[in-house]
C-alpha cells in the first residue's frame, strides 16, 4: 500500500470554487460531506504519524478496528522523520484533511494554524465532557490542559504512558564484567569505560560504542543534571532549559565521555534507524529509547550471538541529587479537526474519538484480535508472528486511547513474568521523574524569538562536545544569548504562560 497523496491542485482549485459559489454563511461551508456515508459508517480522511511499514488498511487489525468504530479510515501515513517538514507544508497550503494527528501541542507553526482559525475550537463541542464519557474518566491529568491555547481546547490527546524513555544498559554485560549496577552518572561512566575497553561483540576489536547519543542528550540525562527543574534569570523570566547553566554543565560531562571514546563517534549525523541496529546487533553499551521495545530488542539481540542478552533501565541520579528519569506529560499530541469540517460531522468525530478513549478499544489497540493477533499466556497477553507485524506503534495512531500508566512499558510480545519484572525495575519512575516545561507551555515571543537561534545553538552544542570550541566560549556564548533583549522578554513571557497553566 502507498501513502496516500492529496487531491491534484486543479481539483482542489475546481472544489474551492464550487464550495465558494455555495457558500451561504456560517461556519463551515454547505456542500460539504455531513453524512456518515452509507450504513452510517464515519469516513475519516486523517494525517497521522507512520512508526513502522506502511500497514496495509485491508488486514484484519484495521478492518476490525473500523468494525468496532463503525467508521472508514482514509490515512496518509507520513514517516516520523518527516513529520514535522510535512505538517508545516500542510499547514502552509490549507488543504487540510478533516483530522489531523500530531505529536507537539506547541509546535510555533501548529500554533500559528490555530490562531487563524485553521481548526476548530473544541470546547464548546466537549462542555463538561457529559457526552463523551470515555474522554472524561479515562485521559491522563491535565490531558487537556496540555492541548489548550489561550485556555481553549483545540485537541483531544493521543494518550500514551508518563513513563516511557529509560537510560538502557546491557545488564549482561554487566554481569560478565563483574561491574556494579551504576547508581550514579561518575559510576556509569566508569562502566562504560570498562564495557568499551572490552571485546563485548567477541570480534576481536575493542570498538563496542558506550552510549548512543543521537542528535541531542538523552532526556534522562537532561533531568539528572537538573535541566528539567524551573529556573528563572534575575528578572524572574523562566529560562529556556537548553540555556540554563545545568545544561552547561551537562555539555561538559557530554564532552567527557566524547574525549574518552564513551559515546557515538558520530552522533551528529547518526540517524536513530542506525543507533538502534548498533544496539540490536551488540555493538553498543547503553541506549536512551522507550521501554517498551526492550523484549523485542533483547531477542534480536540473542539471534545475533549472545543468547544471554538482557537490557536494564538505569535508576541513577545526577551530580546534584536529581533523579535520571524524565517523563512524558501522558499526551503525545493530539487530534485536531479541520475547520472546513461541518459542525454536525465535528460531533461525529468527537463520538468517534470518545468511543476511541474506551478500555475497550485500547486493549485492542495493543493486542488485537484473540487467536489472531495475540494468545493468553499465565493471563498475560502476548502477540502472535501475525500480532507483531499489525499491531505496533503506527496501529495506535487513529484514536485516542485510554490513559495506561505501564502502557510504554510492558512489552506486548513478553510474557507476564518478562513484564512484571520491567514493572518492578521502573515502579518508582513515575513518582520521581520530571517534564520539561518548555515542553508544556509557550509564548507569541518564545515562538518568533527561539527560531533565529536554534540551528546555531545546535552547532555550538555540537563543537563543545566534539571539542571544536572550549567550554568557556560555549558558556560564554549561552550568557550573550540569555541577554539578547527579545530572549529576555521571551523568558517573562514563558514566566506568566508557566504561572497559568499551574493555576
Amino acid at each position: 500500500m502507498k501513502v496516500k497523496k492529496r487531491w491534484a491542485p486543479w481539483v482542489c482549485l475546481v472544489l474551492s470554487l464550487l464550495l465558494i459559489a455555495g457558500c451561504g454563511g456560517g461556519s463551515a461551508p454547505e456542500g460539504a460531506d455531513t453524512d456518515s456515508g452509507d450504513n452510517g459508517v464515519l469516513s475519516i480522511k486523517m494525517f497521522a504519524g507512520l512508526y513502522n511499514e506502511i500497514p496495509d488498511m485491508d488486514n484484519a487489525y484495521w478492518k476490525e478496528w473500523e468494525k468496532r468504530t463503525n467508521s472508514k479510515l482514509d490515512i496518509e501515513w507520513i514517516p516520523s522523520g518527516d513529520l514535522d517538514s510535512k505538517l508545516d507544508l500542510l499547514l502552509a497550503s490549507g488543504d487540510l484533511p478533516e483530522v489531523v494527528a500530531y505529536q507537539n501541542a506547541i509546535r510555533p507553526t501548529l500554533i500559528t494554524a490555530i490562531k487563524n482559525g485553521a481548526f476548530w475550537d473544541l470546547t464548546p463541542f466537549l462542555g463538561d465532557m457529559s457526552e463523551y464519557p470515555n474522554l472524561k474518566k479515562n485521559l491522563a491529568p491535565d490531558a487537556l490542559k496540555y492541548l489548550s491555547v489561550d485556555g481553549k481546547i483545540y485537541a483531544v490527546p493521543r494518550s500514551r504512558s508518563r513513563v516511557d524513555g529509560g537510560i538502557k544498559i546491557r545488564e549482561d554485560w554487566l554481569k560478565k564484567l563483574n561491574i556494579p549496577v551504576p547508581k550514579t552518572f561518575d559510576e556509569y561512566k566508569a562502566a562504560l569505560k570498562k564495557i568499551v575497553d572490552s571485546d563485548m561483540d567477541g570480534n576481536g576489536q575493542k570498538d563496542t560504542v558506550g552510549l548512543l547519543y543521537v542528535n541531542s542528550a538523552p532526556a534522562g540525562f537532561q533531568a539528572g543534571f537538573g535541566v528539567y527543574n524551573p529556573t528563572y534569570d534575575k528578572d524572574g523570566g523562566l529560562m529556556s532549559p537548553g540555556l540554563t547553566p545545568q545544561y552547561a554543565d551537562m555539555v561538559e560531562w557530554f564532552r567527557g565521555l566524547y574525549a574518552e571514546g564513551l559515546m557515538s563517534k558520530e552522533y551528529a549525523v547518526m540517524k536513530e534507524s542506525q543507533a538502534e541496529e548498533l544496539f540490536k546487533t551488540n555493538r553498543a553499551a547503553s541506549y536512551g529509547r522507550p521501554i517498551w521495545w526492550d523484549h523485542e530488542w533483547e531477542q534480536a539481540m540473542k539471534k545475533s550471538g549472545q543468547p544471554d542478552a538482557k537490557i536494564l533501565n538505569l535508576n541513577m541520579t545526577g551530580p546534584n541529587g536529581d533523579p535520571a528519569v524524565a517523563l512524558e506529560t501522558g499526551v503525545a499530541g493530539g487530534f485536531y479537526i479541520s475547520k472546513k469540517v461541518p459542525e454536525e460531522k465535528v460531533k461525529q468525530l468527537l463520538k468517534y474519538f470518545d468511543m476511541t478513549a474506551s478500555q475497550e478499544m485500547t486493549d485492542f489497540a495493543y493486542y488485537g484480535i484473540e487467536g489472531a493477533h495475540h494468545t493468553v499466556v499465565d493471563e498475560q497477553k502476548v502477540l502472535t508472528e501475525q500480532g507483531i507485524k499489525e499491531v505496533n506503534t503506527t496501529s495506535k495512531g487513529a484514536g485516542v486511547l485510554a490513559y495506561a500508566k505501564w502502557g510504554k512499558v510492558i512489552s506486548a510480545s513478553g510474557d507476564k513474568a518478562y513484564n512484571d519484572a520491567k514493572i518492578k525495575e521502573v515502579e518508582n519512575f513515575d513518582e520521581i521523574g520530571k517534564i520539561d516545561p518548555y515542553r508544556v507551555i509557550t509564548s507569541d515571543g518564545w515562538r518568533d524569538t527561539w527560531p533565529k537561534y536554534q540551528d546555531e545553538f545546535n552547532t555550538m552544542v555540537t563543537r563543545a562536545i566534539v571539542g571544536q570550541s572550549t567550554m568557556e566560549e560555549f558558556r560564554a556564548y549561552v550568557d550573550r544569548l540569555n541577554n539578547q533583549p527579545d530572549i529576555k522578554n521571551a523568558y517573562q513571557e514563558m514566566a506568566k504562560a508557566y504561572e497559568q497553566f499551574n493555576q
